[in-house]
């Protein structure tokens, strides 16, 4: 489970200060969608979530325990961007195996793990092209089997279908939702499409004057 507790965070521009208030929760096995206007907050957000912000008060718990104080690479949270942030010369066996270890030097138990990851996400017969070879919805499925591998149980999507056309990123979406139930995540979907809350997400929270609203229905 995820939980934002009172996270309050204060950003200047110039003479504009911004107050961030944060409240949520996330059940394992869950997807909160997450939407709001352009500067809204939402990648801020998500900067608190990874550790690259770090918050003014508040408690980022994780499981039951608080990780505001960890590091971002010691966070037990995974992120998939719209950039999918793929080596190009890499294949992409290689570039899932980033996940669990950025030397590429991996055992026969760590191989197997990513055979299956790409299994998971339909590119098993893919597994030795490299990444400037494959589509643009076949580069965000490595991506995500990356994110597989690395077994954190936060999982964070920022706009990462955006650039797909609707029937491959309908066929994303419900890649995601089958996955988020059987790895048992805990979800957070930022996107500026309502339809990606309505299809796939089981709360949704909106993002305006700082505070998350939770969205009835």
């Amino acid at each position: 489970m995820l939980k934002l507790e009172n996270i309050t965070f204060q950003y200047a521009e110039g003479s504009q200060v911004s107050n961030y208030r944060f409240d949520l929760s996330v059940g394992a096995g869950e997807i909160a969608g997450l939407t709001g206007r352009s500067g809204s907050g939402k990648s801020t957000c998500l900067d608190i979530i990874t550790g690259f912000l770090s918050p003014g008060e508040g408690r980022i718990m994780v499981d039951g325990r608080d990780i505001a104080l960890l590091a971002p690479g010691r966070r037990p949270v995974t992120v998939l961007f719209q950039n999918n942030n793929l080596f190009d010369h890499l294949s992409a066996h290689e570039n899932v195996a980033l996940g669990i270890n950025p030397s590429l030097r991996l055992n026969k138990a760590e191989k197997i793990t990513i055979d299956e990851a790409l299994v998971r996400v339909g590119l098993d017969g893919l597994a030795d092209n490299p990444a400037h070879q494959l589509s643009g919805g076949e580069q965000q499925r490595v991506a995500l089997a990356r994110s597989l591998v690395a077994n954190r149980s936060v999982l964070l999507l920022d706009e990462p279908f955006n650039a797909l056309d609707r029937e491959v990123r309908q066929q994303m979406l419900e890649l995601v939702r089958g996955i988020v139930s059987d790895k048992n995540l805990a979800t957070l979907m930022v996107t500026h499409d309502i339809n990606d809350c309505d299809k796939i997400a089981d709360k949704h929270y909106h993002l305006s004057n700082g505070e998350f609203h939770l969205t009835p229905g």
